[in-house]
């Protein structure tokens, strides 16, 4: 077998085997294929898409090229993933929530780049936390708590940390092949039995179509249940940001105050909630109404925000920085943005805030880039609020003094309106096997 025809006849439109997808992964994983052969495939699979087959079998290759979890039959293992977007702390969330109802949330997530942030970011601004953590470790953790957040382990799907660093200078970043498999081989290789997607649309967002959201959607549930697993996904909008906070000792504040039953109803609150139900719905036989009920219940008793704590002090970090924040690191500098006119706020561009964030320090533009924990945005004025002229809309926190030309860049992106508009629907719909549902 030869690389050379496995290119062409996917450049021919031709589904591949089973055993050329083998040969794929394995010649990559071992460095026999170079990187040009790589790119041409991927370069060809962009163009002319792949058969639900095919995306499933080579999911599961790339899965398997690694490390991978498993875990016994006495867990009730879940996971959750989101396509990544600004404000979006769902994860600190969901998992407690899903842990309080005794299911084993072991979850290896990832750091944040460009206008994104990650998981492992927002938790390391937790004084003492160990996210990098042995296998060991982390299956210690899960077992005593039920709730593990760390680090990806650095072999996992080895194949696709190759492909993906080379989509991204290759122009085929935007495959929805590609993507779904990019995704689920990592869900897959971490073992969970059930999983739920966050799949974002929106300015802020990978995908900005919804019609490519759901589109995505559908090809990693099929995956998923192809391989095994129960998977549900939710398409949710991203064109505002999430939640008040962006920034990542801020986003770990704000969720503290969710699972302490703050802020109920806000588009937070209701996101966390919806995807905490699919996961409580998937592994309870309990209707997504009674899901959702539970999840609620859960937070207002207190037993998810201790999951938190546990979990904290588990991986060595200090609970107690997320009763008030004291003990978290501190901005040299604080700036006001004063609303400029009086009226109502429509929108705010939640990839223009993003990237605002991380020009104040809170993100990374490559992967080596330092970030500062303690930089980031509070928004006091979210679409559909009053703003009133004079008062502060929203202040930037950071160790760079001079934010002028930020907060102009803050300005540009918000709409503001002479008249309170209708509410924007956050949650477009779900996705399960074979299945499309408004929500």
């Amino acid at each position: 077998m030869k690389m050379f025809d496995i290119i062409a006849r996917k450049r021919d439109g031709k589904a591949l085997t089973y055993e050329e997808l083998e040969f794929f992964v394995n010649g990559i994983v071992s460095n026999k294929i170079p990187d040009y052969q790589t790119t041409a495939l991927m370069m060809a699979i962009y163009l002319n898409g792949m058969s639900r087959r095919e995306t499933s079998e080579l999911c599961m290759l790339m899965a398997n090229s690694g490390d991978t979890l498993e875990f016994s039959d006495e867990y009730i293992t879940v996971d959750k993933h989101s396509t990544g977007g600004v404000g979006d702390k769902t994860s600190l969330i969901v998992a407690p929530v899903a842990a309080a109802c005794g299911l084993t949330v072991a979850k290896m997530s990832g750091r944040g780049l460009g206008h994104t942030g990650g998981t492992v970011d927002k938790l390391e601004s937790i004084p003492g936390i160990i996210m990098d953590m042995s296998m060991e470790q982390f299956e210690d953790n899960y077992k005593k708590t039920g709730l593990c957040l760390s680090g990806q382990s650095g072999n996992m799907v080895p194949a696709d940390k190759i492909m993906y660093a080379l989509r991204d200078v290759t122009a085929t970043i935007s495959s929805i092949p590609l993507i779904a498999t990019s995704i689920m081989s990592k869900k897959l290789a971490a073992g969970a039995k059930n999983i739920v997607l966050d799949v974002k649309t929106g300015s802020g967002a990978f995908m900005e179509n919804p019609e490519e959201a759901f589109d995505l959607a559908e090809k990693m549930v099929d995956i998923g249940t192809a391989n095994g697993r129960r998977v549900s996904a939710l398409v949710t909008m991203m064109d505002n940001p999430l939640g008040r906070t962006i920034g990542n000792s801020l986003e770990v504040l704000e969720a503290a105050e969710i699972l302490k039953g703050e802020h109920v109803g806000s588009d937070l609150y209701n996101v966390s909630v919806a995807l905490a139900a699919e996961l409580i719905h998937m592994t309870s036989g309990k209707t997504i109404g009674e899901a959702t009920e539970t999840a609620r219940k859960k937070i207002k008793d207190g037993s998810a925000y201790k999951k938190l704590c546990d979990m904290i002090v588990a991986q060595g970090g200090d609970a107690s920085v997320i009763e008030n924040g004291d003990g978290l690191k501190k901005p040299l500098y604080t700036h006001e943005i004063i609303s400029p006119e009086d009226g109502f706020v429509v929108s705010i561009d939640a990839k223009t805030i993003g990237i605002i964030s991380m020009n104040l320090g809170a993100g990374r533009s490559k992967k080596t880039d330092p970030i500062d924990y303690s930089a980031g945005i509070r928004i006091l004025r979210k679409p559909g609020e009053e703003l009133k002229k004079g008062e502060p809309m929203a202040v930037f926190y950071s160790d760079i003094k001079d934010m002028s030309e930020l907060e102009k860049k803050y300005l540009e992106a918000c709409e503001i309106s002479d008249t309170q508009l209708p509410e924007r629907k956050l949650i477009l719909g779900r996705v399960t096997k074979g299945k499309i549902e408004e929500y």
